[in-house]
Protein backbone atom coordinates (compact mmCIF):
# COMPACT_ATOMS: atom_id res chain seq x y z
CA UNK A 1 0.00 0.00 0.00
CA UNK A 2 2.50 2.63 -0.41
CA UNK A 3 0.81 4.43 -3.13
CA UNK A 4 -1.01 4.09 -1.03
CA UNK A 5 2.24 3.65 -0.99
CA UNK A 6 3.58 5.88 -3.83
CA UNK A 7 5.86 8.45 -2.66
CA UNK A 8 4.82 11.11 -0.80
CA UNK A 9 4.21 14.22 -2.58
CA UNK A 10 7.00 16.70 -2.42
CA UNK A 11 5.89 19.26 0.28
CA UNK A 12 7.75 21.82 1.76
CA UNK A 13 5.13 23.64 3.54
CA UNK A 14 2.77 21.00 4.80
CA UNK A 15 -0.92 21.88 3.65
CA UNK A 16 0.14 23.96 0.96
CA UNK A 17 1.37 21.88 -1.77
CA UNK A 18 -0.72 20.98 -4.52
CA UNK A 19 -0.87 17.54 -3.87
CA UNK A 20 -1.07 17.86 -0.03
CA UNK A 21 -4.48 16.82 -0.75
CA UNK A 22 -3.45 12.81 -1.64
CA UNK A 23 -0.86 12.51 1.48
CA UNK A 24 -4.08 13.63 3.77
CA UNK A 25 -5.53 10.80 1.88
CA UNK A 26 -2.42 8.65 2.46
CA UNK A 27 -3.12 9.74 6.26
CA UNK A 28 -6.93 8.82 6.20
CA UNK A 29 -6.26 5.42 4.71
CA UNK A 30 -3.40 4.07 7.21
CA UNK A 31 -5.60 5.59 10.23
CA UNK A 32 -8.27 3.37 8.80
CA UNK A 33 -5.85 0.22 8.90
CA UNK A 34 -4.25 0.78 11.72
CA UNK A 35 -7.69 1.02 13.33
CA UNK A 36 -9.08 -2.22 12.29
CA UNK A 37 -6.12 -4.16 13.45
CA UNK A 38 -6.57 -1.68 17.23
CA UNK A 39 -10.26 -1.83 17.45
CA UNK A 40 -10.22 -5.79 16.59
CA UNK A 41 -8.20 -6.58 19.29
CA UNK A 42 -8.57 -3.75 21.94
CA UNK A 43 -11.41 -1.74 21.26
CA UNK A 44 -14.14 -4.05 19.54
CA UNK A 45 -17.08 -1.62 20.39
CA UNK A 46 -15.09 1.16 18.06
CA UNK A 47 -14.85 -1.40 14.84
CA UNK A 48 -17.45 -0.28 12.55
CA UNK A 49 -19.62 -3.20 11.50
CA UNK A 50 -21.21 -1.64 8.21
CA UNK A 51 -18.31 -1.48 6.59
CA UNK A 52 -14.82 -2.98 6.83
CA UNK A 53 -12.33 -0.49 8.55
CA UNK A 54 -8.95 -1.68 7.04
CA UNK A 55 -10.42 -2.40 3.35
CA UNK A 56 -11.73 1.16 3.56
CA UNK A 57 -8.38 1.96 4.00
CA UNK A 58 -6.64 0.18 1.22
CA UNK A 59 -9.15 1.25 -1.54
CA UNK A 60 -8.23 4.77 -0.31
CA UNK A 61 -4.75 3.48 -1.06
CA UNK A 62 -5.60 2.26 -3.74
CA UNK A 63 -7.38 4.79 -5.43
CA UNK A 64 -4.35 7.49 -4.47
CA UNK A 65 -1.93 5.15 -6.44
CA UNK A 66 -3.91 4.49 -9.42
CA UNK A 67 -4.50 8.62 -9.21
CA UNK A 68 -0.63 9.36 -9.05
CA UNK A 69 1.47 6.67 -10.33
CA UNK A 70 1.04 6.73 -13.81
CA UNK A 71 0.85 10.52 -13.88
CA UNK A 72 4.54 10.68 -12.00
CA UNK A 73 5.92 7.95 -14.48
CA UNK A 74 4.67 9.74 -17.60
CA UNK A 75 6.15 13.59 -16.38
CA UNK A 76 9.33 12.04 -15.45
CA UNK A 77 9.62 9.77 -18.34
CA UNK A 78 12.05 7.04 -18.04
CA UNK A 79 11.75 3.66 -16.64
CA UNK A 80 14.64 3.27 -14.89
CA UNK A 81 14.34 6.80 -12.81
CA UNK A 82 11.18 4.52 -12.22
CA UNK A 83 12.07 1.79 -10.78
CA UNK A 84 14.87 3.33 -9.09
CA UNK A 85 12.55 5.45 -7.13
CA UNK A 86 10.22 2.30 -5.91
CA UNK A 87 12.86 0.40 -5.38
CA UNK A 88 14.31 3.18 -2.80
CA UNK A 89 11.14 3.83 -1.54
CA UNK A 90 9.53 0.63 -1.21
CA UNK A 91 12.41 -1.52 -0.22
CA UNK A 92 14.33 -0.39 2.81
CA UNK A 93 11.52 -0.41 5.11
CA UNK A 94 10.23 -3.26 3.73
CA UNK A 95 13.41 -5.67 4.30
CA UNK A 96 13.73 -4.03 7.90
CA UNK A 97 9.85 -4.98 8.98
CA UNK A 98 11.05 -8.38 7.71
CA UNK A 99 13.94 -8.50 9.87
CA UNK A 100 12.50 -7.33 12.54
CA UNK A 101 9.33 -9.80 12.69
CA UNK A 102 11.93 -12.69 11.48
CA UNK A 103 14.45 -11.45 14.59
CA UNK A 104 11.33 -12.18 16.66
CA UNK A 105 10.04 -15.07 15.35
CA UNK A 106 11.61 -17.65 18.86
CA UNK A 107 8.63 -15.29 20.81
CA UNK A 108 6.19 -14.68 18.55
CA UNK A 109 5.94 -17.32 15.50
CA UNK A 110 5.55 -16.47 11.99
CA UNK A 111 2.30 -16.62 10.83
CA UNK A 112 1.38 -19.78 9.99
CA UNK A 113 -0.25 -18.85 6.23
CA UNK A 114 3.45 -18.43 5.74
CA UNK A 115 5.11 -21.76 3.58
CA UNK A 116 8.27 -22.56 6.00
CA UNK A 117 9.60 -23.30 1.97
CA UNK A 118 12.18 -21.21 0.49
CA UNK A 119 9.81 -20.47 -2.35
CA UNK A 120 8.66 -18.35 0.79
CA UNK A 121 11.25 -16.21 0.08
CA UNK A 122 11.16 -16.24 -2.88
CA UNK A 123 7.96 -14.47 -3.16
CA UNK A 124 9.28 -12.37 -0.21
CA UNK A 125 11.73 -10.81 -2.13
CA UNK A 126 9.39 -9.73 -5.23
CA UNK A 127 6.39 -8.62 -3.23
CA UNK A 128 4.22 -10.72 -5.28
CA UNK A 129 3.25 -12.29 -2.22
CA UNK A 130 -0.85 -12.42 -2.90
CA UNK A 131 -0.80 -13.10 -6.56
CA UNK A 132 1.68 -16.15 -5.86
CA UNK A 133 -0.54 -17.27 -3.21
CA UNK A 134 1.97 -16.69 -0.47
CA UNK A 135 1.10 -15.86 2.97
CA UNK A 136 3.15 -12.26 3.90
CA UNK A 137 5.06 -12.83 7.39
CA UNK A 138 2.58 -9.82 8.16
CA UNK A 139 -0.55 -9.82 6.89
CA UNK A 140 -0.66 -6.00 5.49
CA UNK A 141 1.93 -7.04 2.87
CA UNK A 142 -0.72 -8.79 0.72
CA UNK A 143 -1.60 -5.13 -0.46
CA UNK A 144 1.92 -4.63 -1.55
CA UNK A 145 1.29 -7.51 -4.12
CA UNK A 146 -1.35 -5.28 -6.15
CA UNK A 147 0.94 -2.35 -5.72
CA UNK A 148 3.77 -4.19 -7.56
CA UNK A 149 0.96 -5.61 -10.21
CA UNK A 150 0.34 -2.11 -11.07
CA UNK A 151 3.63 -0.78 -11.14
CA UNK A 152 4.68 -3.60 -13.76
CA UNK A 153 1.37 -3.29 -15.63
CA UNK A 154 2.22 0.88 -15.87
CA UNK A 155 5.80 0.25 -16.72
CA UNK A 156 4.49 -1.84 -19.43
CA UNK A 157 1.55 0.15 -20.57
CA UNK A 158 4.22 3.16 -20.64
CA UNK A 159 7.55 1.35 -22.51
CA UNK A 160 4.45 -0.02 -25.54
CA UNK A 161 3.67 4.09 -25.86
CA UNK A 162 -0.19 3.30 -24.79
CA UNK A 163 -1.28 6.50 -22.76
CA UNK A 164 -4.62 6.29 -22.77
CA UNK A 165 -7.50 3.74 -22.89
CA UNK A 166 -6.59 3.54 -19.33
CA UNK A 167 -10.57 3.85 -18.38
CA UNK A 168 -11.34 0.87 -20.94
CA UNK A 169 -8.45 -0.82 -19.36
CA UNK A 170 -10.48 -0.43 -15.43
CA UNK A 171 -13.63 -1.74 -17.02
CA UNK A 172 -11.76 -4.91 -18.35
CA UNK A 173 -10.66 -5.40 -14.98
CA UNK A 174 -14.03 -5.25 -13.17
CA UNK A 175 -15.48 -7.39 -16.00
CA UNK A 176 -12.96 -10.11 -15.52
CA UNK A 177 -13.75 -10.28 -11.75
CA UNK A 178 -16.88 -10.49 -12.08
CA UNK A 179 -16.28 -13.36 -14.78
CA UNK A 180 -14.09 -14.93 -12.71
CA UNK A 181 -15.66 -14.84 -9.79
CA UNK A 182 -18.53 -16.59 -11.39
CA UNK A 183 -16.07 -19.49 -13.00
CA UNK A 184 -12.74 -19.56 -10.89
CA UNK A 185 -13.24 -21.06 -7.18
CA UNK A 186 -9.33 -20.79 -6.02
CA UNK A 187 -6.16 -20.13 -7.67
CA UNK A 188 -5.10 -22.62 -11.04
CA UNK A 189 -1.71 -22.75 -10.13
CA UNK A 190 -0.37 -23.22 -6.36
CA UNK A 191 3.05 -24.68 -4.71
CA UNK A 192 6.30 -23.08 -5.10
CA UNK A 193 6.18 -22.63 -9.08
CA UNK A 194 4.97 -19.47 -9.45
CA UNK A 195 6.99 -17.75 -6.44
CA UNK A 196 10.24 -19.40 -8.21
CA UNK A 197 9.06 -18.02 -11.87
CA UNK A 198 8.16 -15.06 -10.84
CA UNK A 199 11.18 -14.18 -8.87
CA UNK A 200 13.04 -15.51 -12.57
CA UNK A 201 11.30 -12.82 -14.56
CA UNK A 202 11.30 -10.01 -11.73
CA UNK A 203 15.00 -10.54 -12.01
CA UNK A 204 15.48 -10.84 -15.29
CA UNK A 205 13.38 -8.03 -16.31
CA UNK A 206 13.92 -5.75 -14.04
CA UNK A 207 18.00 -6.06 -14.58
CA UNK A 208 17.33 -5.08 -18.36
CA UNK A 209 14.98 -2.05 -18.16
CA UNK A 210 17.85 -1.22 -15.55
CA UNK A 211 20.49 -1.57 -18.01
CA UNK A 212 18.96 -0.25 -20.48
CA UNK A 213 18.94 -3.43 -22.72
CA UNK A 214 15.61 -4.72 -24.38
CA UNK A 215 13.82 -2.28 -22.16
CA UNK A 216 10.81 -1.96 -23.80
CA UNK A 217 10.27 -6.04 -24.07
CA UNK A 218 11.42 -6.95 -20.69
CA UNK A 219 8.85 -4.44 -19.20
CA UNK A 220 5.95 -5.19 -21.77
CA UNK A 221 7.16 -9.03 -20.79
CA UNK A 222 7.06 -8.00 -16.72
CA UNK A 223 3.75 -6.10 -17.35
CA UNK A 224 2.65 -9.95 -19.22
CA UNK A 225 3.67 -11.78 -15.95
CA UNK A 226 2.13 -10.16 -13.29
CA UNK A 227 -1.21 -10.44 -15.30
CA UNK A 228 -1.15 -13.79 -15.80
CA UNK A 229 -0.40 -14.56 -12.12
CA UNK A 230 -3.34 -12.49 -10.84
CA UNK A 231 -5.71 -15.08 -13.58
CA UNK A 232 -3.56 -18.27 -12.80
CA UNK A 233 -2.29 -18.19 -9.13
CA UNK A 234 -3.77 -15.02 -7.15
CA UNK A 235 -5.11 -16.44 -3.71
CA UNK A 236 -8.65 -15.21 -4.75
CA UNK A 237 -8.16 -14.32 -8.13
CA UNK A 238 -11.67 -11.96 -8.43
CA UNK A 239 -10.80 -10.05 -5.67
CA UNK A 240 -6.91 -9.08 -6.97
CA UNK A 241 -8.68 -8.49 -10.58
CA UNK A 242 -11.28 -6.35 -8.55
CA UNK A 243 -8.51 -4.25 -6.91
CA UNK A 244 -6.23 -3.17 -10.19
CA UNK A 245 -9.78 -2.30 -11.35
CA UNK A 246 -10.06 0.16 -8.52
CA UNK A 247 -6.06 1.38 -9.34
CA UNK A 248 -6.90 2.25 -12.75
CA UNK A 249 -10.06 4.03 -11.77
CA UNK A 250 -8.20 6.38 -10.51
CA UNK A 251 -6.02 6.67 -13.10
CA UNK A 252 -8.99 7.30 -15.34
CA UNK A 253 -9.97 10.02 -12.95
CA UNK A 254 -6.65 11.71 -13.21
CA UNK A 255 -7.37 11.78 -17.17
CA UNK A 256 -10.93 13.40 -16.64
CA UNK A 257 -9.48 15.78 -14.21
CA UNK A 258 -7.14 16.64 -17.07
CA UNK A 259 -9.47 16.93 -19.73
CA UNK A 260 -8.81 14.08 -21.31
CA UNK A 261 -11.63 11.35 -20.35
CA UNK A 262 -15.09 11.10 -19.02
CA UNK A 263 -16.12 9.59 -16.05
CA UNK A 264 -18.84 6.96 -17.51
CA UNK A 265 -15.86 4.43 -17.20
CA UNK A 266 -15.67 5.31 -13.71
CA UNK A 267 -19.04 4.40 -12.76
CA UNK A 268 -19.16 1.41 -14.93
CA UNK A 269 -15.86 0.00 -12.73
CA UNK A 270 -17.31 0.55 -9.60
CA UNK A 271 -20.40 -0.94 -10.49
CA UNK A 272 -18.94 -3.95 -11.59
CA UNK A 273 -16.62 -4.11 -8.88
CA UNK A 274 -19.62 -3.63 -6.65
CA UNK A 275 -21.48 -6.90 -7.67
CA UNK A 276 -17.98 -9.04 -8.26
CA UNK A 277 -18.45 -10.78 -4.55
CA UNK A 278 -21.99 -10.92 -5.22
CA UNK A 279 -22.30 -14.31 -6.93
CA UNK A 280 -18.73 -15.05 -6.18
CA UNK A 281 -17.54 -19.25 -5.50
CA UNK A 282 -15.21 -18.02 -3.32
CA UNK A 283 -16.33 -15.33 -0.92
CA UNK A 284 -16.83 -15.78 2.09
CA UNK A 285 -15.98 -13.18 4.35
CA UNK A 286 -18.24 -11.21 6.45
CA UNK A 287 -16.76 -7.89 4.63
CA UNK A 288 -17.70 -9.40 1.37
CA UNK A 289 -21.55 -9.20 1.57
CA UNK A 290 -23.41 -6.86 -0.59
CA UNK A 291 -23.99 -4.28 1.94
CA UNK A 292 -20.97 -3.72 4.11
CA UNK A 293 -18.71 -4.00 0.33
CA UNK A 294 -21.21 -1.69 -1.46
CA UNK A 295 -21.05 0.43 1.78
CA UNK A 296 -16.78 -0.16 2.14
CA UNK A 297 -16.83 1.11 -1.65
CA UNK A 298 -18.88 3.92 -1.25
CA UNK A 299 -17.03 5.52 2.09
CA UNK A 300 -14.07 5.15 0.30
CA UNK A 301 -15.20 6.51 -3.05
CA UNK A 302 -16.57 9.73 -1.21
CA UNK A 303 -13.55 10.03 0.73
CA UNK A 304 -11.41 9.89 -2.56
CA UNK A 305 -13.81 12.60 -3.89
CA UNK A 306 -13.80 15.30 -0.89
CA UNK A 307 -9.91 14.72 -1.08
CA UNK A 308 -10.48 15.78 -4.94
CA UNK A 309 -12.80 18.43 -4.46
CA UNK A 310 -10.95 20.20 -1.52
CA UNK A 311 -7.78 19.52 -3.48
CA UNK A 312 -7.01 23.58 -3.47
CA UNK A 313 -8.11 24.28 -0.14
CA UNK A 314 -5.26 24.23 2.71
CA UNK A 315 -4.95 20.74 4.11
CA UNK A 316 -4.66 20.39 8.27
CA UNK A 317 -0.66 19.96 9.00
CA UNK A 318 -1.56 16.57 10.97
CA UNK A 319 -3.10 14.91 8.36
CA UNK A 320 -0.71 16.02 5.69
CA UNK A 321 1.99 14.57 8.44
CA UNK A 322 0.18 11.37 8.82
CA UNK A 323 0.08 10.95 4.85
CA UNK A 324 4.10 11.23 4.47
CA UNK A 325 4.56 8.87 7.52
CA UNK A 326 1.78 6.32 6.36
CA UNK A 327 4.19 3.81 4.61
CA UNK A 328 5.81 3.51 8.03
CA UNK A 329 2.61 3.68 10.34
CA UNK A 330 1.50 0.85 7.84
CA UNK A 331 4.10 -1.61 8.08
CA UNK A 332 5.31 -0.60 11.88
CA UNK A 333 1.94 -0.75 13.30
CA UNK A 334 1.24 -4.68 13.29
CA UNK A 335 4.76 -5.51 14.74
CA UNK A 336 4.01 -3.08 17.61
CA UNK A 337 0.57 -4.41 18.17
CA UNK A 338 1.98 -8.10 18.23
CA UNK A 339 4.26 -7.42 21.09
CA UNK A 340 1.27 -5.66 22.81
CA UNK A 341 -1.07 -8.67 22.35
CA UNK A 342 1.91 -11.52 23.64
CA UNK A 343 2.50 -8.76 26.52
CA UNK A 344 -0.87 -7.97 27.34
CA UNK A 345 -2.82 -10.55 26.18
CA UNK A 346 -6.39 -10.45 25.15
CA UNK A 347 -8.06 -7.22 25.97
CA UNK A 348 -11.21 -7.14 23.72
CA UNK A 349 -13.25 -8.46 27.05
CA UNK A 350 -11.08 -6.01 29.49
CA UNK A 351 -12.60 -3.52 31.77
CA UNK A 352 -13.24 -0.03 29.90
CA UNK A 353 -10.55 1.77 31.06
CA UNK A 354 -7.96 -0.38 30.16
CA UNK A 355 -9.12 -0.85 26.73
CA UNK A 356 -8.94 2.81 26.08
CA UNK A 357 -5.52 3.00 28.08
CA UNK A 358 -4.46 0.14 25.64
CA UNK A 359 -5.50 2.15 22.54
CA UNK A 360 -3.72 5.29 24.13
CA UNK A 361 -0.17 3.82 24.62
CA UNK A 362 -0.56 2.00 21.31
CA UNK A 363 -0.87 5.31 19.62
CA UNK A 364 1.65 6.75 22.00
CA UNK A 365 4.28 4.30 20.94
CA UNK A 366 3.40 4.03 17.37
CA UNK A 367 3.60 7.63 16.33
CA UNK A 368 6.88 8.56 17.81
CA UNK A 369 8.12 4.87 16.17
CA UNK A 370 6.65 5.88 12.53
CA UNK A 371 8.35 9.14 12.51
CA UNK A 372 11.61 7.26 13.27
CA UNK A 373 11.42 5.04 10.78
CA UNK A 374 10.82 7.67 8.21
CA UNK A 375 13.50 9.79 9.52
CA UNK A 376 16.18 7.25 10.06
CA UNK A 377 14.95 4.94 6.73
CA UNK A 378 12.63 5.86 4.52
CA UNK A 379 13.98 9.56 3.65
CA UNK A 380 17.89 8.79 4.01
CA UNK A 381 17.09 5.88 1.46
CA UNK A 382 14.65 8.18 -0.84
CA UNK A 383 17.44 10.93 -0.56
CA UNK A 384 20.07 7.80 -2.27
CA UNK A 385 17.85 6.80 -4.83
CA UNK A 386 17.26 10.58 -6.07
CA UNK A 387 20.72 11.02 -5.89
CA UNK A 388 21.43 7.92 -7.95
CA UNK A 389 18.61 8.86 -10.70
CA UNK A 390 20.47 12.32 -10.84
CA UNK A 391 23.76 11.00 -10.88
CA UNK A 392 23.56 8.31 -13.61
CA UNK A 393 20.76 9.55 -15.40
CA UNK A 394 21.04 13.30 -15.44
CA UNK A 395 18.46 15.96 -14.50
CA UNK A 396 14.72 16.64 -16.23
CA UNK A 397 12.59 14.61 -18.35
CA UNK A 398 14.13 11.52 -20.50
Amino acid sequence: MSGALSPPSETLRPGLHRLGWLDALRGVGALAVVGEHLFTWAMPWLRPTQINLGVYGVLVFFLVSGYIVPASLERGGDLRAFWIGRFFRLYPLYLAVLALVLALSWWIPVRPEVPRDPYAAAAHATMLLDVVGVGGVLNTMWTLSYEMVFYLMVAALFAAGAHAGRGLIAVLFGLAAVVTGLTVSAALLTGGGPAWVSLAVFTAGLACVLAGRLRTVASCALGLMALALLFLSGRVPWFGLAMLAVMFAGTAIHHWERGTGTLRPVALTALLVAVAPVWAISAGWWWVRPDVWIGTMLAAAATFAAGLVLRERRIPRPLTWLGLVSYSLYLVHLPILLVMMEVLGERRWSPLPHQIATGVGFVLVLLPVSALTHRLIEQPMQRIGRRLVRDRLGPGPR
